[in-house]
């Protein structure tokens, strides 16, 4: 380039009289206006569109802040660039001040997901793992706070620059959210709109900490394991059987199954055995008189003394008291994660409700049903 040249550029620049931005594209939140040395003529027309705030910066400090509007720049309407430059009589032209024009419309279908999985304490299955994905909106509420916290001196900000950031700060406050919602499991997945919004009220404090609004907050989908689905599903089934009947079923399934695989002769006969055993069973649920009159047969009609009463029990679920259920129906409730160890438990000859550990028939649900020493000689 060439002395005249040079001269050329500086003159354009130095004389420019009209300060304003077009902005041609989807993505940019932030772009600083270059003039030849920062020099603003006298007078020079501003002009903010709908959608941009006009922001000016004198080495570092903020300035005026123009809205949506055609401004003559003078003393009158840069009250505290006047104060900051300390012109008390007007000032020479041109003068210096960076300009940047903040885009404040709605930048919509933003994404945002955890990276890693989500670890949850649930007290029927345990620590158990969920993701979880959605978009959110955002806008620039604050410019002037926004470029000095974020922007600094980058002349050209786009919304890329800041969603990393911004993605960071929903995942982890996503995290904190649920954690300290303490819903069962299942519940996440089936109530996204109001986990949704009390997201969105937790994360608005920090949004706005650097002049951002968060307008709009969605989670699309909360994921977990396909075993922990099946898990749920065969809970909530079992939820409305009867765990007596259940187990029965269970018991025949699994008897089923290992004549299946056992092969040959010897498993087609234990099978058949264990059929006839099973049918016989399955008859006497169906027809208790028919199988009394089969044991009275068998024992040359001599009559059986009573059963002796079942035991039942009442146990402690969500604060509500529960049951009563037999001891094989509670065992199943220990099994499927309903109860636990901890669970209050109360039957007939206790004097108050007392942990499922300590319930000396019971503890055969905990596992190591190892006797104790022997009393010393």
């Amino acid at each position: 380039m060439g002395i005249f040249d040079t001269i050329k550029e500086k003159l354009s620049n130095e004389f420019i009289d009209i300060i304003e931005w077009l902005d041609y594209t989807d993505d940019t939140i932030c772009h600083r206006f270059e003039r030849y040395q920062n020099e603003i003529k006298n007078n020079a027309k501003l002009i903010v569109r709908e959608g941009q705030t006009a922001v000016f910066i004198n080495e570092g400090q903020l300035a005026d802040v123009f809205e949506p509007g055609t401004y003559t720049l003078n003393t009158q309407n840069l009250p505290i660039l006047t104060t900051l430059k300390g012109w008390k009589y007007g000032f020479d032209s041109p003068f210096k001040a960076e300009v940047y024009f903040v885009n404040t419309h709605l930048f919509t279908d933003e994404k945002w997901g955890t990276k890693n999985p989500i670890t949850l304490s649930d007290e029927r299955f345990g620590l158990v793992e969920i993701r979880a994905f959605g978009t959110y909106a955002f806008k620039i509420n604050d410019p002037g706070k926004f470029i000095i916290d974020i922007v600094g001196t980058d002349n050209n900000f786009t919304n890329f620059e800041i969603n990393e950031h911004l993605k960071s700060l929903i995942a982890t406050r996503f995290t904190d959210t649920v954690g300290k919602a303490n819903l069962p499991i299942e519940l996440y997945a089936a109530n996204t709109t109001e986990l949704s919004e009390t997201c969105k009220e937790v994360m608005q404090p920090e949004f706005n900490s650097v002049g951002i609004a968060l307008e709009k907050f969605y989670i699309e989908n909360v994921s977990m394991p396909e075993d922990l689905k099946k898990e749920i599903f065969e809970y909530s089934r079992i939820d409305k059987l009867d765990l007596d009947k259940l187990t029965k079923f269970k018991t025949a399934k699994a008897i089923e199954a290992a004549a299946a695989n056992e092969g040959g002769t010897a498993g087609a006969g234990m099978g058949m055995g264990m059929g006839f055993v099973l049918a016989q069973q399955m008859g006497g649920m169906m027809n208790p008189q028919m199988g009394q009159q089969q044991v009275q047969q068998q024992q040359g009609g001599v009559m059986p003394p009573p059963m002796p009463t079942a035991v039942q029990y009442f146990y402690a679920l969500n604060g509500a008291q529960a049951g009563p259920v037999s001891i094989e129906q509670l065992k199943g409730l220990f099994a499927n994660r309903t109860i636990n160890k901890d669970t209050l438990i109360w039957k007939a000859g206790l004097s108050e409700w007392t942990k499922l550990q300590e319930v000396e028939e019971l503890k055969s649900f905990l596992g190591g049903n190892t006797p104790p020493p022997l009393p010393p000689q």
